[in-house]
């Protein structure tokens, strides 16, 4: 799949955010890996102009998850 270049921009603003927001219970390399396993997950979606807030949503719950 072709991924543009403002999804890319946009995902790495997700990752930014997260680590802002996450940052006093998440190592920086924790956010990064639930950004990128978020994003896999979504990866053969056709229509891609959802998927940065779609891989914020299930990045937030993967983090939730992980500090229950």
């Amino acid at each position: 799949m072709l991924i543009e270049p403002d999804e890319d921009v946009a995902i790495q603003r997700v990752t930014d955010c997260l680590r802002t927001r996450c940052s006093d219970g998440h190592a920086p390399d924790e956010i990064e890996t639930a950004v990128a396993t978020a994003y896999a997950t979504f990866d053969t979606l056709p229509i891609r102009t959802y998927v940065p807030v779609l891989v914020e949503r299930q990045a937030r719950r993967i983090l939730n998850e992980h500090s229950g």
